[in-house]
């Protein structure tokens, strides 16, 4: 693959890549790393899939994987003890290979160096070049719906960038609400003596029932191992008004996961009401925006294709 394809290929999905110079630059090397970290959960879903997605892209383009499973950034936000972490942990490893990552991606928790002298030492470097107006807003994306805001949630991102150095990271993924801490790194980290990383920001996806994110906590998601029929029963009730197509979660899912695999989908109905008929993600937006697409038609058809793009993944985890 030349480097103009690995660079559209990466591009592809994405919301920005900063910058787009210095990606080509990384690209040049012999083995680039690329990173995302993730706060174990219960549920691996759609909205994490999507990140996922674009990480296979990174290694097809010849970037090293290193995922963190971020058990003590889980542990700061309030997500369990660290023991619970740990077995969720686990979990999310097999189900992020279940997604397709080839088997050299590495998995790293951050317990394993996130505690050590010379990490600790670096986070009070950090600290005393950070305000502390900075550090809350670039967490201000992740913890928006916390009422109690605590003392972890500046110490959180400080950690964040750190990660960088110690995972020798060329590059950071995430999804938006990554930006403002992805940002933060790029600032800090020259100063601290190191490169800052290339970061690319993938789109979030709506939750089910149409709020800004898809959440385990929140119950509005669509698990990569739910049974078809939790995949139908989800979708049926999903939030999908007729002719709105900006934050239609049901869209979007077509968009990300069928449209990046088929070219076309197929809207079954009776002849009744117009029969079969096979369309573009073009068509889908023309056809939904005027009205000519009901929107259960729209959610049988893409949760019949979804569970179907899905058999690899519950599979693999069975």
């Amino acid at each position: 693959m030349d480097l103009d394809s690995k660079m559209e290929n990466i591009k592809n999905g994405t919301l920005e890549v900063v910058t787009e110079e210095e990606l080509k630059e990384k690209l040049n090397k012999d083995r680039p790393v690329a990173y995302i970290g993730y706060e174990p959960s219960g549920n691996v879903h759609l909205g994490h899939a999507i990140t996922v997605k674009k990480m296979i892209d990174l290694q097809n383009a010849g970037f090293k994987v290193k995922i963190l499973l971020a058990d003590l950034h889980a542990y700061l936000n309030g997500k369990g003890s660290l023991e619970e972490i740990e077995e969720i942990s686990k979990y999310n490893m097999k189900c992020f290979r279940a997604l397709g990552l080839s088997e050299d991606t590495e998995f790293i928790f951050g317990s394993s160096y996130q505690t050590k002298e010379d990490y600790t030492y670096k986070v009070y470097e950090l600290a005393l070049s950070t305000t502390l107006t900075r550090a809350k807003r670039s967490m201000a994306q992740i913890t928006r719906d916390s009422k109690d805001h605590k003392v972890a949630e500046v110490i959180y991102p400080l950690m964040q960038v750190l990660d960088m150095i110690f995972l020798e990271v060329d590059l950071a993924l995430g999804g938006m609400e990554q930006r403002k801490i992805h940002m933060l790194a790029r600032e800090s980290l020259p100063r601290m003596g190191y490169e800052a990383p290339v970061c690319i920001h993938t789109p979030l996806l709506h939750g089910t029932d149409g709020s800004d994110k898809m959440s385990s906590s929140k119950e509005n998601y669509i698990a990569i191992d739910d049974k078809p029929d939790v995949i139908k029963m989800k979708l049926q009730k999903s939030y999908c008004p007729l002719g709105i197509v900006e934050g239609n979660p049901v869209i979007e899912i077509a968009d990300h996961f069928i449209f990046s695999e088929d070219k076309t989908l197929l809207i079954e109905r009776p002849d009744k009401f117009g029969g079969n008929l096979e369309i573009s993600y073009n068509e889908l937006l023309d056809m939904y925006s005027k009205e000519e697409l009901h929107p259960l038609d729209l959610k049988n058809s893409v949760s019949k294709r979804l569970i179907e793009i899905l058999e690899p993944v519950r599979e693999y985890l069975k």
